[in-house]
């Protein structure tokens, strides 16, 4: 390919817009463009690199024993009521009404899809196991776009999904692709970390997450210094710190003046926050719930969502919680009656804490659970944080920001029985099919490859999936000895099979440098009337800072090794 006639032009300056170095990149090199918010085209350098990404999920899912199909986009919208799904995604899902008037969606993923075609298919024991997938557009109405390619509103996704006739058969399938995950990042150039994940609005048990560790990630991962435990803030536990019990202490109200805060009672009445009891209200499917939980915690709002089972989850208006008989700032769980309460498990753990009389400026001293109030749920709702103990040895737990580049379901048996996928058995009874499903973003694994591997002049593209393996930079085309080399080299290496890109254009040195540096083409190959006078080229890998002279009789056979060593790497 020639620069000259090349879609996508570099850029100077960083674009204001971006706030990642992936975004910032692929911006300055020409290589996508927003045409509305979360929306981006990508341009003939980026659409290679994205297409031998698909080449390498495809083959290794095709190895794993994956058969490729392709499913609609745009879904009756019934399906998802069907399943359960639609008010768990929410907003999030895009739909539209057609010319007859019937509501349909745009798919943000086709568990579905899938589930509706495999249970019009799938009759015996006979046809499992499956594994199916496809490359192919989905749409999120995402509400904070951001970061170029990591979270989009349009984006094209691999998603498999696994189908099988126990939770034995589902293990291995699930075991079967996170091994073709690894290979896939490996081949990618990509070092990642598995981690433990929420299963969120996919739904189903079990759920991990391949994470790029990066600072600009949106995600936080919670990992232990001495122990393998990772995951993601959103699924973390912690050992809590435990609180000295005592005998139960005659509950009795004490004043608070203006006191509303855990951190001002706390304070006021001279005892630790580990002592008091937070309360905290929330509003999930238009009902009220109360959380409570220990005074030096925080509510992790997806676990508590996972408790609840319900579709959204905001905090409570002032006006809500009074409407509902509660004193903000001095609300208790002690004599409430008509609203859920859910409760930290961390409140078991300690005696005689401080919590609120639902009383203006009021407290209640020596409050005791059970003895003092109930709960509809105990379990764990608390966030994790960096020092807090393993919840496996003990050890120290640390964080890291990270992007996620795959996400994988153990989805079990909820979504095929409620759309009637099953199977009859040996002895002739029915049963629902086991699921899995397995995605990875292709865009944002794109844009965690440079998140990994850039410097201060630009990407740095793993050869395997590089727009183009060699760079080749005449300088001073004006001399005709120049020129007429550069030709006969650029003809001699694509000959061969060598993917080349030839900066034909009447730029400098110090432009053309700058601009093999943004690319990151893998390999720069420098022709001048300096190389010419040694009868060589000058040849320089991205990823190292010193250069060699090679002949030009040699040129061709070099590069090629060069290109086939680093397609090994």
């Amino acid at each position: 390919m020639r620069l000259s006639g090349l879609l996508g032009k570099t850029q100077r300056e960083f674009p204001a817009e971006a706030d990642t170095i992936s975004h910032q990149l692929l911006l300055k090199a020409g290589m996508i463009r927003q045409l509305t918010a979360g929306v981006y085209s990508y341009l003939p350098l980026a659409w290679r690199v994205l297409k031998k990404i698909e080449d390498i999920i495809r083959d290794e899912m095709d190895k794993a024993g994956g058969q490729e199909l392709m499913l609609p986009a745009l879904q009756p919208l019934e399906l998802w009521q069907q399943s359960g799904r639609h008010g768990a995604f929410g907003a999030t899902l895009f739909t539209l009404t057609d010319r007859r008037e019937r509501r349909l969606a745009l798919a943000p993923t086709h568990e579905e899809a899938i589930t509706e075609l495999v249970s019009a298919s799938v009759q015996s024991y006979r046809d499992l196991p499956l594994l199916l997938y496809q490359i192919q557009t989905k749409f999120r109405d995402e509400p904070r776009p951001r970061a170029g390619l990591i979270r989009v509103r349009e984006f094209i996704m691999k998603d498999l999904y696994s189908f099988d006739t126990d939770e034995k058969g589902l293990d291995l399938s699930y075991e079967k692709m996170l091994q073709a995950y690894r290979n896939i990042y490996a081949r990618c150039g990509l070092l990642t970390l598995l981690v433990e994940a929420d299963s969120g609005a996919i739904g189903g048990k079990d759920s991990h997450e391949f994470m790029v560790i990066t600072d600009s990630g949106e995600d936080e991962i919670i990992h232990c210094s001495k122990c393998d435990y990772t995951a993601n803030a959103d699924k973390a536990q912690s050992v809590k710190k435990k609180v000295a019990g005592g005998e139960h202490l005659p509950m009795k109200e004490v004043s608070t003046p203006g006191m509303a805060t855990i951190e001002e009672v706390s304070e006021f009445l001279k005892v630790p926050r580990n002592r008091t009891l937070k309360a905290v209200f929330y509003i999930t499917d238009t009902r009220l719930v109360f959380v409570v939980i220990r005074g030096d915690l925080e509510v992790n709002e997806i676990k508590l969502q996972r408790a609840l089972a319900g579709t959204g989850l905001r905090l409570a208006t002032e006006y809500e919680v009074k409407a509902a008989g509660i004193v903000p700032g001095a609300a208790s769980p002690v004599g409430i009656s008509g609203i859920k309460v859910i409760a930290d498990d961390s409140i078991t753990s300690g005696t005689n804490f401080i919590a609120g009389a639902n009383k203006p400026d009021t407290h209640l001293k020596n409050v005791n659970y059970p003895r003092d109030f109930k709960v509809d749920f105990l379990t764990d709702i608390a966030r994790a944080h960096a020092g807090d103990k393993c919840p496996r040895c003990g050890g120290k737990l640390s964080s890291s920001h990270g992007i996620e580049v795959g996400h994988t379901f153990k989805l079990g048996t909820f979504i095929s029985q409620k759309l009637g996928a099953s199977f009859i058995d040996q002895d002739g009874s029915s049963h629902p099919i086991v699921m899995g499903c397995y995605g990875i973003g292709l865009g944002r694994l794109l844009a965690a490859v440079i998140e990994q591997n850039h410097d201060d002049k630009g990407i740095i593209w793993p050869l395997a999936i590089a727009p183009y393996h060699i760079y080749l930079c005449p300088l001073y085309l004006e001399n005709p000895q120049v020129a007429t080399t550069a030709e006969k080299l650029y003809a001699d290496l694509t000959s061969q099979g060598m993917e080349v890109l030839f900066d034909d254009r009447n730029e400098s040195a110090g432009v053309k440098f700058n601009d093999a540096d943004l690319l990151g083409i893998p390999i720069r190959a420098t022709l001048s009337p300096r190389t010419l006078e040694k009868n060589s080229l000058e040849v320089k890998r991205r990823s190292e800072k010193e250069s060699q002279l090679v002949a030009l009789e040699e040129a061709v056979t070099r590069l090629k090794e060069l290109t086939e060593e680093g397609a090994k790497q």
